[in-house]
């Protein structure tokens, strides 16, 4: 109802309301420019900044758009060096080739072998029984998405794989609370969970690219699993299944049609082989304490496999379908927070943040107080966005206080990936969009999930930093 409510005001309006985010940004910069107490430099590139955010929050045109804008703006304001060092960045070409890989995943059928594995492993006793089926598929599917996001290092992308899958299963139930558990709860395993492994989230990636590019220190793929793996990795898919279970269940025991049984669970020819070239990306990344290499070379690895003739699992053809709109938005992302530390606006933002903290502040204030800012902005711009705006600040900061860069970086990826509305994160909308569930629905879920991890993991997340740094 409240959405055909605001259809009709829309209809009566004589423009898109998002198109007002672009007088907005406008007045936003022209403010800035005129009298912002930064230098020249400064205010030129924080009104660039704002007119972005403006229109990324506001959306009257699709992302990748307000990024051109922002770095044909950077060029012309600044330099094309300047412009164009987003896309040097080994991080945006890692989500870039994330991308190819998902294809080739969807492409090799992998994700029916997720599905045909867990009915094959279901006991037979309890086939007639709704709870225990739904119970059972709940647990182990959501343990299987978060394998799959050591696996595919795209959150949006294993959504769109994951989901065909869910579906399927959720019509095993008549119960509509079932269908909704049964889909939403894997897909924010795999999508939450993925903070514990640096290739599993697109904010972690972002957040250590942004870390390393400001002189903060490189961290492994094995050094953020090794400390956010078990709280923020395995701690937070416990917490999305016990949520999922309170909030979605079927109440009938009757309320279920029995699952076919599965003769085989062998995979498929081009299973195996697309199964053996991500392990091999694994083993990759699992071993970057040896050989140093950027996780993007162990995706580019994977991707190669994926598309040899002979013995991939995809046509080369596939790649003109892969939308690769992203590579703008990240490009804009790491080229405003280059500009943003070039004209000293971050160490200015990060000595005023000082202000507001004792002398020689803990590490545990510290990191609340990351906690806290990175969580207020998420509600006003896409938390990518939000990455590219303080992240540089945060750093420059956490060198001035003595505080060590790797919590600093770890907590806020933590942040990036708590959300309360599906407007701050394109995953939130992607689910939203595939028609499965409504805004209320995964709204509630995205806020329990939230504060459960506030509440519970990230204590412990904490005491971890202040026991061992």
């Amino acid at each position: 109802m409240t959405d055909g409510l605001s259809a009709r005001v829309n209809a009566t309006l004589p423009v898109d309301p998002s198109w007002l985010a672009l007088p907005a940004g406008a007045l936003a910069a022209g403010a800035v420019l005129q009298f912002a107490p930064v230098n020249p430099d400064a205010a030129r590139m924080l009104a660039i900044t704002l007119f972005c955010v403006a229109m990324w929050i506001g959306s009257p045109v699709q992302p990748w758009f307000t990024a051109l804008i922002g770095i044909g703006l950077m060029g012309v304001g600044f330099s094309t060096e300047l412009a164009l060092t987003g896309f040097r960045s080994p991080a945006t070409w890692l989500v870039v080739v994330g991308l190819l890989i998902g294809e080739a995943a969807t492409a090799s059928g992998l994700a029916g072998l997720v599905e045909r594995i867990a009915l094959s492993r279901m006991p037979e006793r309890i086939t007639a029984d709704a709870v225990a089926v739904y119970r059972y598929l709940l647990v182990s599917l959501s343990i299987g998405s978060f394998a799959l996001a050591v696996l595919v290092p795209s959150s949006l992308v294993r959504v769109l794989i994951l989901a065909p899958i869910l579906k399927s299963l959720g019509d095993l139930f008549t119960e509509r609370s079932a269908k909704i558990g049964l889909f939403l709860g894997p897909l924010f395993a795999t999508y939450y969970g993925a903070s514990g492994i640096l290739t599993g989230s697109l904010a972690n990636i972002i957040v250590t690219g942004l870390v390393e590019s400001s002189g903060g220190p490189a961290i492994t793929w094995t050094e953020w699993t090794v400390w956010m793996g078990p709280v923020m990795g395995l701690g937070r898919v416990a917490v999305v299944v016990a949520v999922t279970y309170l909030l979605y269940r079927p109440s009938d025991r009757d309320a279920i049609d029995a699952p076919d049984t599965v003769d085989t669970v062998a995979p498929t020819t081009k299973e195996r082989r697309m199964l053996a070239f991500l392990l091999v990306g694994v083993a990759i990344w699992a071993t970057d304490f040896v050989h140093g290499l950027h996780p993007m070379f162990g995706a580019v690895v994977v991707a190669l496999l994926a598309f040899t003739p002979g013995i991939g699992v995809i046509d080369h053809d596939a790649i003109g379908e892969t939308d690769f709109s992203i590579l703008f938005f990240l490009g804009a992302i790491f080229a405003i927070a280059e500009g943003l530390q070039r004209t000293d606006f971050t160490d200015l933002a990060a000595e005023t943040m000082l202000s507001y903290l004792p002398s020689d502040p803990s590490l545990p204030l510290v990191l609340l107080f990351v906690v806290g800012v990175s969580m207020l902005l998420a509600f006003v711009m896409e938390g990518m966005a939000v990455a590219s705006v303080i992240t540089p600040v945060f750093v420059s900061f956490a060198t001035s206080a003595g505080i060590p860069l790797v919590p600093v970086a770890m907590i806020e990826s933590v942040a990036l990936n708590a959300y309360f509305f599906p407007y701050q994160s394109a995953v939130l909308v992607a689910m939203l969009g595939l028609g499965v569930v409504d805004t209320m629905e995964l709204s509630r879920m995205a806020t329990v999930c939230t504060i459960a991890t506030m509440v519970i993991l990230l204590p412990i997340q904490i005491a971890l930093f202040v026991f061992f740094f």
